[in-house]
């Protein structure tokens, strides 16, 4: 992935992840990315916010800060592997042996997702 694209894309799978998080929580009191944030009182670093849902409660349900740190690794080059193993996920088992030549490449991307977490019922 070249840089222009992964600068387009990331901020494109961000709102969409927080789309999608909205709608798997539906049934839940959380939020992603919630509307009516009043900021933390200066020098308060615990909170992104409070959220102020209604005039009428008594308590502003605190807004999570959530840092993501994205870092996306291109590696260029010719490459000779050979091996034996299972991948699922970020997890491996096997054995492999591997020569490369040429160059690796990382971009990064962080951003900061506020959440509501749900409340105990």
């Amino acid at each position: 992935m070249d840089l222009a694209t992964f600068i387009r894309e990331s901020p494109v799978q961000i709102a969409r992840g927080v789309d999608e998080a909205n709608s798997a929580l539906a049934d839940t009191s959380a939020n992603v990315n919630p509307r009516g944030i009043v900021p933390s009182p200066k020098g308060d670093t615990r909170f992104y916010g409070y959220l102020n849902e209604k005039q009428s409660e008594k308590y502003l349900r605190a807004v999570q800060k959530n840092e993501l740190d994205v870092a996306v690794h291109v590696s260029e080059g010719t490459e000779i592997k050979g091996g034996i193993g299972i991948m699922v996920g970020a997890s491996g088992l096997g054995s492999a042996g591997r020569s490369q030549a040429g160059s690796l490449s990382e971009s990064r991307i962080k951003v900061t997702v506020p959440m509501v977490l749900p409340v105990a019922k």
